[in-house]
């Protein structure tokens, strides 16, 4: 049996980020392209621009920000707290995959049940420390 979950922040009852909106940004770092980045997730540019905005608006100050014109044209990046944003996404996800990996091929739901109480035994232990 495996066990599958998927996360993602909120802030104002609004979706803010989550796998999307994370590789988003990823592949907008990457290619310094709102464009680019959309055509390499399959999506449309305004899907990408509006997911953009809107966690630019949700945001204490914006995640990604435009770049002028100039001799090798604008652009798009992500601002120092756009990349603690991902950073903290993908540590999450990390985290996240260690303890269903851990759960995973439970023969049972005992079996899972028994992993789980395991789990919330060393978390109350790591707390005591």
């Amino acid at each position: 049996m495996n066990v599958f979950a998927r996360f993602w922040f909120e802030k104002n009852e609004k979706s803010y980020i989550g796998v999307g909106r994370a590789e988003l940004l990823t592949r907008i770092a990457e290619s310094g392209s709102i464009s680019k980045a959309a055509k390499q997730m399959g999506m449309s540019y305004k899907a990408a621009w509006d997911s953009v905005d809107i966690m630019n608006k949700l945001s204490p100050s914006p995640l990604v920000e435009s770049c002028n014109g100039g001799k090798g044209g604008g652009g798009t990046k992500l601002t120092p707290l756009g990349f603690e944003a991902l950073k903290a996404f993908n540590e999450l996800e990390r985290v996240k995959n260690i303890f269903f990996d851990y759960l995973d091929n439970s023969q049972d739901f005992a079996e899972l049940t028994k992993r789980l109480s395991d789990l919330e035994s060393a978390l109350e232990d790591f707390k005591a420390k």
